[in-house]
């Protein structure tokens, strides 16, 4: 079924951002193996600049299409907005000489055109120059006017000395056939069934990092090589065998109104009243239930982590559990009054907020132990309170009908 389309949709630049975006992932990783320390910025001297040393050596210009029906020819907008952008810069000292100057496009270029002659293969600049320049002078687009006038009032000196540092990258991978690129680039990190997972996180954090760089731009933020370097470390880390992924997401998650309002009648929650806590309490336990069941559905969606290996975990819970439940149960005695149980129980309440159980070595985080340990008292399985069962028998009756 075909789509209707608003005739005002920015779909296409929206692709073209995020095509900008992800080369510069690319190209960055790319460095990154090469052992280079650099930092990279977006929308500064071009859509994507690399600097080493404090000096700008690589500039980047990515142009988006859907279609590789289209072609690079010698009036071709897309070229001259390009060339426009690197000789006003170059006019301006911000462009320095010497700067690699790149156009990446998912067009290709017609064979002959200039450029075609500005590739890294059969490179020809001289024809590039003599193609560019009959351009520049005899074609009527008022569209490339200001590109032609930049060109142009360059000396020919300048023209060959800055086409020498241009290098065309046509026919290149559209914004969905990056996955693959990037898969390629991070084909060493990890183990190759993980290799989506963990491109999901890199991905994740380096659009939020970019984000942020947009924001401050003004405020002269910028991405080190240091911060991508220490990201991929992060990740090979907890994508080993005795480690999984804590989503940042979920460790920056903050309750909000809604989701508290969603489980205020869930049986965890109704554990938690019967100990007579407090509803800041309440709400942290809600925060670590919501954070452990959408971690624990990550890993298993990923396939990071098997229902079997949750058994296994959500067995030695209750198992540390039923440790410290039954060693309450004998001090508090038999004959004890409602005040008394109540403190026992939030006595053990407190041992699960503050106790942490790996569900692998490496895997400390403690929502997932709070948080799985809720899920277990959802289920009736573990309480706090010493006759949790009895009172609250008939809500799982009820949930189970439901």
């Amino acid at each position: 079924m075909t789509k209707k389309i608003s005739e005002f949709s920015a779909a296409d630049a929206a692709l073209g951002y995020v095509y900008q975006v992800r080369i510069a992932l690319v190209w960055s990783l790319r460095r990154l193996k090469q052992g280079q320390d650099f930092l990279v910025t977006l929308e500064t001297l071009d859509d994507v600049t690399f600097e080493t040393k404090g000096q700008p050596d690589e500039l980047l210009q990515t142009k988006h299409h859907k279609s590789k029906a289209a072609n690079l020819t010698d009036a071709s907008t897309d070229l001259w907005k390009t060339l426009r952008v690197w000789f006003e810069g170059y006019a301006k000292g911000s462009v320095p000489k010497g700067a690699a100057l790149h156009l990446l496009t998912t067009v290709t270029a017609s064979a002959g055109t200039a450029a075609a002659n500005l590739r890294v293969q059969n490179r020809n600049v001289s024809a590039a120059v003599q193609a560019l320049e009959a351009t520049a002078q005899s074609s009527g687009s008022q569209e490339n006017l200001p590109a032609y006038t930049a060109f142009l009032s360059a000396d020919a000196a300048t023209r060959r000395l800055l086409l020498n540092s241009v290098v065309i990258i046509d026919a290149a991978e559209n914004v969905l056939d990056l996955n693959q690129v990037l898969r390629s680039e991070v084909y060493w990190a990890t183990e190759s069934k993980y290799h989506d997972a963990f491109l999901d996180r890199l991905e994740g954090w380096w659009l939020r990092r970019v984000v942020k760089h947009l924001g401050h731009l003004h405020e002269g933020d910028e991405i080190l090589s240091d911060e991508l370097e220490a990201q991929m470390s992060d990740l090979r880390e907890q994508f080993k065998a005795d480690s999984l992924p804590i989503d940042d997401d979920l460790l920056d998650f903050k309750l909000d109104e809604t989701i508290y309002e969603a489980h205020t009648g869930s049986i965890f929650v109704r554990q938690i009243e019967l100990t007579k806590a407090g509803k800041r309490r309440i709400a942290a336990a809600i925060r670590d239930y919501y954070r452990a069941v959408e971690q624990r559905s990550r890993w298993l969606r990923d396939d990071l982590l098997l229902i079997g290996d949750l058994d296994k975990y959500e067995n030695r819970l209750v198992e540390e559990w039923d440790l410290y439940f039954e060693a309450t149960k004998d001090e508090l005695g038999s004959a004890a009054i409602d005040a008394a149980k109540e403190s026992a129980a939030r006595s053990v309440l407190a041992w699960a907020e503050r106790t942490t159980i790996p569900i692998r070595p490496m895997v400390v985080e403690p929502f997932i132990t709070r948080g799985s340990l809720h899920m277990l008292s959802d289920e009736l399985r573990i309480g706090w309170h010493t006759e949790f069962y009895a009172r609250l028998k008939h809500l799982l009756l009820g949930k189970a009908g439901s």
